[in-house]
C-alpha cells in the first residue's frame, strides 16, 4: 500500500499538523479519507460570515474540491460525519448537505453535538471516499 497526500487550492489550507486529505493508493478499492474541514475561506484563511448555512456550504465546497483534487467525487463518499457546535443547526446544516450528496447510494453518515469547534466555527464535516 502507498499512502499519498491529497491538497486542493480551493479547500483552505491544514490549520495544523495534518493533511486536507490521505489516499491509501490509485487503483480501485483505495481509501480517501478526508480531513475534517472547518468553514475557512481558502483564500483569506478566515471563519465565513453568514451564519451556519453558509459555513456548511463553504465545508461542502471545500470537501468537493478535495475529492475533485482525489479524481473522485461525491457519489464516491462512503462515510461522513457531521460535527455541530449546536445540534440544533442539524437541520440547516442538513438541508445544505442534501444539495451536495445526491448519489443513488447515498453515505453512512453520523452526526454529533459537539462542545466547541476549531476556530469558533459551527460545523465540520469529515469524509470518506473509495475508488471506484
Amino acid at each position: 500500500m502507498t499512502v499519498s497526500r491529497i491538497a486542493a487550492a480551493e479547500a483552505p489550507a491544514a490549520v495544523g499538523p495534518y493533511s486536507q486529505a490521505v489516499s491509501t493508493g490509485e487503483g480501485s478499492g483505495a481509501i480517501v479519507h478526508v480531513s475534517g474541514q472547518v468553514p475557512l475561506d481558502p483564500t483569506t484563511g478566515a471563519l465565513v460570515d453568514g451564519g451556519v448555512r453558509a459555513q456548511a456550504e463553504r465545508v461542502l465546497t471545500s470537501i468537493g474540491a478535495i475529492l475533485e483534487a482525489a479524481g473522485l467525487g461525491y457519489d464516491d463518499v462512503v462515510k461522513t460525519t457531521v460535527l455541530l457546535a449546536d445540534i440544533a443547526d442539524f437541520k440547516a446544516v442538513n438541508a445544505v448537505y442534501a444539495r451536495h450528496v445526491t448519489g443513488p447510494v447515498l453515505p453512512a453518515r453520523a452526526a454529533f453535538g459537539v462542545a466547541a469547534l476549531p476556530l469558533g466555527a459551527g460545523v465540520e464535516i469529515e469524509a470518506i471516499a473509495v475508488r471506484p
